[in-house]
């Protein structure tokens, strides 16, 4: 088997896109599936023509990403000391909706590299995609105690306060202090933070 590291061109990381225009972080993170904890709308449009087509790229994506797990597993049982590995199985994981082995991989990655910021957001989504958001926050807590300017952990934060905890003052603080380390971060949608804080403290 090729050395996971080896691949990382393959691999497109997730961390960098939801606060996307923040300092021009555009990655196509995870397949496809944005990076953000921001409620996305539940209504989609249909393109029956397409449908086929898309349904098959998607099989074609779902079979090559078990592969690649397949051999990600068997290198990490043979190399568990391979951070690198670990955190291309996470993210394997992440990609394929497998929440909770997500971050048992994570959590082997950060066993042998504690500090690492990415890792710690990543494992924050995916504690909060399996119900857990208190323990969310306490991973992107570590994230921006890892890196002060982990922008994304911060944003991903008030998302989880304000979503899933309904603390809007402190979704609001943890936006605010994004907005300190860059007054021109944006979210997703491409609103600005500080426009975001201001209408939910209208609702107050």
């Amino acid at each position: 088997m090729s050395n996971p590291k080896d691949n990382k061109d393959e691999y497109v990381k997730k961390q960098t896109v939801l606060v996307v225009g923040i300092i021009a972080f555009i990655l196509g993170f995870m397949g496809g599936t944005v990076f953000t904890l921001y409620k996305t709308p539940t209504d989609a449009t249909v393109q029956a023509p397409e449908t086929h087509q898309h349904d098959m790229n998607k099989q074609d994506m779902q079979m090559e990403i078990a592969a690649k797990i397949l051999k990600l597993e068997k290198w990490t049982s043979e190399k568990p000391d391979d951070t690198t590995a670990w955190i291309e199985l996470g993210n394997s994981y992440f990609d394929s909706g497998k929440h909770e082995k997500a971050v048992e991989a994570y959590k082997k990655a950060l066993e042998i590299n504690p500090d690492n910021a990415e890792v710690l957001t990543d494992m924050g989504v995916m504690y909060r995609r399996t119900g857990k958001p208190a323990e969310a926050v306490k991973a992107f807590d570590k994230a921006i105690a890892v890196d002060p300017r982990a922008e994304i952990a911060r944003f991903n934060k008030g998302i989880v306060l304000m979503h899933d905890l309904n603390d809007v003052e402190s979704a609001i603080k943890a936006w605010e202090e994004l907005v300190e380390i860059n007054p021109v971060a944006v979210t997703p949608s491409g609103q600005s933070v500080e426009k975001l804080i201001q209408n939910f403290k209208k609702t107050e």
